[in-house]
């Protein structure tokens, strides 16, 4: 059977394409502080402990990309070096501008997934499931970096508007390109 545009698999596809790549981006964002920081802080123990998670959603998606013929965004290079970039930068700042960057982007992905759950209802048990799962991990990483300092952070209304803007941006074109 052919898939004409806008059926639910279209739909289902591009959520695939954008989880993977949103996982993967924050898999560099993490490399990216963690080179900045190094590995020996309690913060970077922290950290360390949020990308695991973060590498494990992403190896769910990419099998789910192999396993179901889903095309994955030919923006990945692109996030490779903006996510690391963003993550060094944050950390060159400080430890609370790491965790604003934390806090900013987890906001958004939960926001991003309470959407994706509702549009999924009971449909594509799997892809629900996943998303339900990695979400809490989202919601437990966003809170850690808010109790970790990061409204301490210089300008963090800014910093944070500015990241959850570009975190947007990255969910809108990942979904299509």
């Amino acid at each position: 059977m052919s898939w004409k545009p806008g059926d639910r698999r279209e739909g289902h596809d591009a959520m695939v394409r954008v989880d993977q790549a949103g996982e993967y981006g924050a898999t560099r964002i993490y490399a990216g502080q963690l080179a900045v920081m190094g590995d020996r802080t309690p913060m970077a123990r922290m950290i360390n402990g949020m990308a695991n998670q973060e590498e494990r959603h992403r190896a769910f998606f990419d099998a789910m990309i192999a396993r179901r013929g889903v095309r994955p965004t030919a923006l990945q290079p692109f996030w490779n070096v903006a996510g690391f970039a963003l993550g060094a930068v944050t950390a060159a700042i400080g430890p609370s501008a790491a965790m604003a960057c934390t806090a900013a982007i987890e906001t958004e992905i939960d926001l991003h997934y309470q959407r994706q759950l509702a549009e999924l209802g009971s449909g594509d048990t799997e892809l629900r499931d996943a998303v339900a799962r990695f979400r809490e991990e989202e919601i437990e990483h966003r809170d850690t970096a808010i109790a970790s300092g990061a409204e301490n952070a210089v300008a963090y209304p800014l910093l944070s508007g500015l990241i959850r803007m570009g975190c947007r941006a990255a969910i809108a074109v990942s979904k299509r390109i």
